[in-house]
């Protein structure tokens, strides 16, 4: 797939530097003739054998054109020459090409007699080889190994040998002498001592774009070449290589007309992210995507109007310290990703998305960690996407000496060598993956229906947050970075300093009378707890049968116990949501699918696919307190299907009209009911809920569950909130409830915002990012969420408190918003 080109014979005078291994200064012999060809005022294409990242920066630097690079196992043998014209005719046709080999001529893949070595290329490029030979330690023996490398393979054209570390001119004299007895052209002698070297450090050589005084290097490399090498000689053997047939590879071109947008992709680079190949700018341009490169050191921001990232490979272990400390850039990116925009993270673009590599605190997008180790991981893969599981392996290489613990999590980005790899994400809840991050290279010339793939997504997808500074409302340098989404609650948000509207706990302490009720029942705590008349008094309250009520641990218990006890195998949790339904999931092996119902844009149940066997929904839903009707929740079962519905915050509606226990439900198979008496009674270091519904479900809940789950105190708290009197003073705490979140959404609207519709006891708001950090510097805790798949960086949640508490939030959201510039009514969500 390489595009249209008019075939024909392509004239491109050209040859291959090649070695008998690794470390006979291949490198340096190759980087030398192509900085000394381009400074007579040759345009020289060069190439690389193999997916070596490093060699072409330099070669780059050497002639001013880009660096190819050219592997049959990642690209295929069909495109190697097409890849090698397209080199030497971009930007305008080439006087030579420069191809630098790979470890030993005839090493390649193992296992497969070759394939991907230098020899290999030199045939499919009908290519002539010259040696380079380190003879420091040998003399007439050096003569015998270029003789049996030029007779080991017929079809190849071994046309000569340059002798490198020579140690004396005697020396190098020796193995002329020997040469010519085996005629065996000598083109070149570089002494050992000619001072010229590129610096190296834990994975090979060290990029040129992170070398200060490598311009200077290539200079004197250039003369050294020039004054030992016979040019004229090297020219003479590349002239001599039969005409190509082939055609010119070009990208696949996405079907633009004139005037569509191009929508930017932000390309990290700069001298942290060094590796990435030519092709894939080519690729995203032909696709009708601009690429813009960004520095992760040094820019605050993304590029203005990003809609898609790729983050490619480098050295982030090596500028952990300064990348981590860019975090402007890194909450940037973050907000970016957690937004949906289409993301591939290849190598150190994934560690950049981490949440810690040795110890520096990255992007936090990625639930996991990266360290360095002492082995390292090299080596070609074939590897199954398994969003794509029909389609073809792609084929990559890894190249690095991190570790990441875990190794994966949730779906992977691939699956090779029998074992899961890489982390493909979905933290916008979008229904597929938008984030695509993992260990492994690819080369989209080979596999060009990944570009495509891409470039749908960012066609398609949204764009980047606002960058710092932009309309008044940027990314505030004192938030604090959060680690895993699915375990941040509202708790994380508040210090003694701080006036809470971040937990939803209705009050500071438990009413009297309860606490008065837990303390007459101290003197039972030496005899191990018994549930047996908490969940009788439950069933009472809610009319069901004993057995349909299970005590558990708080409502987080209750999920666990689901994710642990039941089968199914198409988890779906309906967001925004809280977290602990999907952690829970997650922890228990399960992969579930976030499906997003955002109400407040219209959006509605009906669109829960079908498919899915496990269905988790909230009611009202936390964050955004929408509240959904009993037809609408009962309209989503199916047969062979389990559905949760989250009634935590149930018992602040007034009458709870809508929840699925208050009422008659014909039949309650696959139906499960979880409930909190936490929140409303203030008593959440007590962890007291339960579960309501099916029979069968709830029995093997309970068998999931440890013994003496829930302690007395628990039990006996369960038995005072299910009272008569109890239930009583719940429905006046809901009224007055009510009568406080309208006071709190008038405020809110008095300063020109637009919260979501709530029933719950809290109210959701977009206020902009960096307020919800402005507002702890004002004494205020609120609830963040960035956390929430749907939502991000520019929202909060608050807790509905008393009018006067109220008030002095309001006024100090009011300070900022004006010294933000966010004081103007906000325009209508769409």
């Amino acid at each position: 797939m390489s595009g249209s080109a008019e075939p024909g014979s392509h004239v491109l005078p050209r040859l291959v530097l090649a070695a008998p291994s690794s470390g006979q200064g291949k490198t340096t012999v190759s980087v030398g003739v192509m900085a000394a060809l381009a400074a007579r005022g040759l345009n020289v294409a060069p190439a690389k054998v193999g997916p070596d990242f490093i060699d072409p920066g330099y070669h780059a630097l050497a002639t001013g054109r880009v660096g190819r690079n050219l592997d049959p196992w990642m690209q295929g043998e069909e495109r190697i020459a097409p890849l090698l014209l397209a080199g030497a005719h971009q930007p305008d046709p080439a006087d030579v090409a420069v191809i630098e080999g790979v470890m030993g001529l005839f090493d390649g893949r193992l296992g497969t007699d070759g394939f991907a070595s230098t020899a290999h290329v030199a045939r499919l490029t009908q290519s002539p080889v010259v040696l380079v030979v380190d003879i420091s330690s040998a003399s007439r023996s050096v003569a015998a190994v270029v003789h049996g490398l030029r007779s080991f393979d017929p079809r190849l054209d071994v046309a000569g040998v340059i002798l490198n570390k020579a140690g004396s001119p005697r020396h190098a004299d020796e193995v002329r002498r020997a040469c010519a007895d085996a005629d065996i052209r000598v083109l070149g002698s570089m002494p050992r001592d000619a001072g010229v070297s590129v610096p190296s450090r834990h994975l090979g050589l060290v990029p040129a774009a992170e070398s200060a005084d490598a311009r200077a290097t290539l200079d004197h490399l250039a003369r050294a070449t020039a004054e030992h090498i016979d040019l004229d000689a090297l020219l003479e053997v590349a002239r001599a290589a039969a005409p190509l047939e082939a055609i010119p590879w070009t990208p696949p071109a996405r079907q633009l007309t004139p005037g569509d947008e191009r929508p930017r992709v932000a390309v990290a680079g700069g001298r942290a992210f060094t590796f990435r190949y030519a092709e894939t700018d080519e690729l995203l341009r032909a696709q009708g995507l601009e690429p813009v490169v960004f520095d992760p050191v040094t820019d605050e921001a993304l590029p203005e109007g990003t809609r898609g990232l790729y983050l490619g490979g480098g050295f982030p272990e090596v500028h952990a310290a300064a990348l981590a400390k860019n975090r402007s850039l890194l909450n940037h990116v973050a907000a970016a990703v957690r937004a949906g925009v289409p993301t591939v993270a290849e190598c150190a673009g994934m560690l950049y998305l981490l949440t810690e590599v040795d110890g520096h605190r990255f992007a936090d997008v990625i639930d996991a960690r990266a360290t360095m180790s002492p082995r390292l991981t090299l080596g070609y893969r074939e590897a199954i996407d398994p969003a794509f599981p029909d389609n073809p392996p792609v084929r990559g290489h890894e190249f690095h000496r991190t570790v990441t613990e875990p190794r994966t999590g949730g779906q992977p980005a691939w699956e090779f060598d029998g074992a899961a790899e890489g982390f493909a994400l979905d933290p916008a809840g979008t229904g597929h993956p938008t984030v695509h991050a993992s260990y492994l290279h690819t080369h989209w010339a080979g596999a060009p229906e990944r570009a495509v793939t891409f470039a749908d997504a960012v066609h398609a997808g949204p764009q980047a947050p606002t960058a710092p500074g932009a309309h008044g409302r940027g990314f505030f340098s004192g938030e604090t970075p959060v680690g895993n989404p699915t375990l941040f609650h509202g708790d994380d948000e508040l210090d003694e300093a701080l006036i809470d509207f971040a937990v939803n706990v209705r009050a500071a302490q438990p009413p009297a009378e309860l606490t008065r009720h837990l303390a007459s029942n101290l003197s039972g705590l030496a005899a191990y707890p018994r549930a047996d008349a908490a969940r009788d008094a439950v069933a009472a309250r809610h009319g069901v049968a004993p057995h349909q009520v299970l005590l558990t641990n708080g409502a987080a218990e209750a999920f666990t116990l689901i994710a642990r006890g039941l089968e199914f195998d198409t988890p779906l949790v309906v967001h925004p949501q809280f977290s602990e339904p999907d952690a829970a999931l997650k922890r228990a092996g399960h992969r579930p699918r976030p499906h997003m119902v955002r109400t407040w844009l219209g959006e509605s149940l009906d669109s829960v696919p079908d498919d899915a066997d496990l269905v988790v929904v909230g009611n009202p839903t936390n964050p955004t307190g929408a509240l959904h009707s009993r037809v609408e929740l009962l309209a989503l079962r199916r047969p062979g299907r389990i559905l949760v519905v989250d009634e935590a915050f149930m018992d602040l509606v007034p009458g709870e009209h809508a929840s699925l226990l208050n009422g008659p439900v014909d039949d309650v198979e696959g139906l499960l009911v979880v409930r909190s008496l936490t929140k409303t009674w203030s008593i959440a270091g007590l962890r007291a809920g339960y579960l309501v519904g099916d029979t069968e479900l709830v029995a093997l809940c309970s068998h999931a569950q440890p013994h003496w789950s829930v302690n007395t105190l628990a039990a006996e708290a369960a038995i005072f909130t299910t009272s008569p009197s109890a239930l009583r003073q719940v429905a006046e705490w809901a009224v007055e409830t009510e009568q406080w979140r309208e006071h709190l959404v008038d405020g809110l609207r008095a300063l020109g915002l637009d919260p979501l519709p709530s029933r719950a006891p809290f109210v959701t708001v977009e206020v902009g990012t960096g307020v919800h950090a402005r507002l702890r510097e004002e004494g205020f805790a609120t609830r963040r969420c960035e956390t929430f798949p749907g939502l991000g960086p520019e929202w909060i949640r608050l807790a509905v408190r008393d009018p006067l508490t109220t008030d002095a939030l309001l006024a100090a959201l009011g300070r900022v918003l004006q010294r933000t510039g966010e004081a103007d009514p906000r325009e209508p969500r769409s």
